[in-house]
């Protein structure tokens, strides 16, 4: 069976938490699927773990590279992916079983969609639900607030060209990936859905940075995007000369009305 969808789950220090992801995997209501699995120079004994779900089942495929990062990572699977389809998975999270479907079932209708996305049910050391909302323009450009976890058409990693693997810092990927598509015609779709399951803990990548590690990349991405950034710009500063307009008339002709009555 070929594969619709291509899960890229780049894998470091997984060990503990690789069976639950992989599970979630195999436990999808949709059967065209491959799992590539990147060992990205993991100290730990994941492979093991892998190597197993490999035996299981032949749509688990494992691979092994010098560490490189977590870009680095998620296009070395990229490059091996072989569906329409891409949906990359952290190797720490849980994909519902159903959001596979759900979101090919968008994607083979609607052209014009690129990615589609939903919310999220914390778990680890943080519970309840995270409710990501619809798509954002200016929301995006301010911070991320999309997680990996979306389905998205693999042309679009292959015009954009994946990952940036030239952040000052490892962690904010998905940031700039999101942004990159912003420059597109294609659209995201929010299904109010938990689509995923996101597990939260202490000593999770974004978690280790500190505020001048987080500032370097904010510039990096800002200056790199700088074009949608003077765009919004515009756009809100003729939006507020507008809305000044309109209130300053507003004002003057409730003025000139109770003059009248007077």
């Amino acid at each position: 069976m070929h594969p619709k969808v291509s899960i890229i789950i780049p894998c470091y220090n997984s060990e503990r938490t690789l069976n639950e992801t992989l599970q979630s995997v195999f436990d999808q209501d949709y059967e065209a699927w491959e799992a590539i699995m990147v060992n990205d120079g993991s100290p730990d004994n994941l492979e093991a773990v892998a190597l197993e779900w490999v035996e299981k089942d032949d749509r688990f495929k494992y691979y092994k590279k010098t560490n490189g990062g977590l870009g680095s990572a998620r296009n070395y699977g990229l490059k091996k992916a072989s569906g329409t389809y891409v949906l990359p998975l952290d190797s720490d999270n849980m994909v519902r079983p159903e959001f596979v479907n759900m979101a090919i079932d968008v994607l083979d209708s609607q052209n014009q969609i690129g990615v589609v996305y939903g919310n999220a049910m914390y778990f680890g050391e943080k519970t309840g639900i995270w409710n990501v909302g619809a798509f954002d323009h200016y929301k995006m450009l301010n911070h991320n607030f999309i997680d990996a976890c979306a389905v998205v058409r693999k042309s679009l990693f292959d015009s954009i060209g994946g990952y940036e693997e030239n952040l000052p810092h490892q962690g904010h990927e998905d940031w700039d990936f999101w942004l990159c598509i912003m420059k597109t015609d294609f659209e995201f779709m929010y299904l109010n859905k938990i689509t995923f399951d996101y597990r939260v803990s202490g000593s999770s990548m974004i978690r280790s940075f500190s505020d001048n590690m987080a500032l370097e990349n904010i510039n990096y991405i800002q200056q790199k995007h700088s074009e949608l950034y003077i765009h919004a710009y515009q756009k809100v500063y003729l939006e507020n000369k507008y809305l000044k307009r309109e209130l300053s008339t507003s004002v003057i002709r409730k003025v000139f009305k109770k003059l009248k009555s007077l």
